[in-house]
Order: structure tokens, then C-alpha cells, then sequence
């Protein structure tokens, strides 16, 4: 997994030659939440990986407002796209996620136990 991921991210670095489709990232989401379980750490995967349930959450929201309301709360979804609508620019959307996955990643860390 880290081969592919350090190989997937050296081609889709700007201007992306490649993109990971929904195959890939539904597997490496499955492997994570699989040793989650195994490790007993299920949890700490929530935390760190926050930046992905707050993308999901994002979409689930829209989608539901909108049955209910014909409304949208977000310009787009997910989310990422709405800060993009908004006016900035994507390399903005990406480093500031980026910062929020760092931050997400140390809170996760921290609240493992060293055994």
C-alpha cells in the first residue's frame, strides 16, 4: 500500500498526470478500516481521518437538505469543491486540507496508548 501511494502521489503531483478513482480509494479505505479493526483502533482512524468523514458528511447533507428543502446548504459538494465555488483557488483548498489532516493525524496520534 505505501508503494502505491508514494507511486500514485509522485504522477498526480501538479499538473496530475493520473487520478485515483473510486476502485482505488474505496480499497485503501477498506485496508485502513480493516486494521482499524484488527489493532482495535477505530477510533483513532475516525480522527485521523476526519478530513474523509467531513467530505462524506458534506455530501450526505446536501443530498438530504435538498430532498427535503429543494435547497442546497453548500454552492457544491463535497465540500471541497464549495470552498472552490467560493473563489479560491484550488492549491488554497489543498494546502489548508492538508493542514487539517496534519492536525487531525497529531489529535489521533496523541490519544493512542503506549503499551
Amino acid at each position: 500500500m505505501i508503494g502505491a501511494g508514494a507511486g500514485f502521489l509522485w504522477y498526480n503531483a501538479p499538473p496530475a498526470k493520473i487520478f485515483m478513482g473510486d476502485t482505488g480509494s474505496l480499497a485503501l479505505g477498506g485496508a485502513l478500516g480493516a486494521i482499524a479493526v484488527t489493532t482495535k483502533h477505530e477510533l483513532v482512524l475516525g480522527i485521523v481521518g476526519g478530513l474523509f468523514v467531513a467530505e462524506a458528511a458534506s455530501v450526505m447533507i446536501q443530498v438530504g437538505y435538498y430532498k427535503l428543502t429543494k435547497k442546497r446548504i453548500f454552492l457544491m459538494a463535497p465540500v471541497h469543491h464549495h470552498f472552490e465555488k467560493m473563489g479560491w483557488p484550488e492549491s488554497t483548498v489543498v494546502i489548508r486540507f492538508w493542514i487539517i489532516a496534519g492536525a487531525l493525524a497529531l489529535v489521533g496520534l496523541s490519544t493512542l496508548k503506549l503499551r
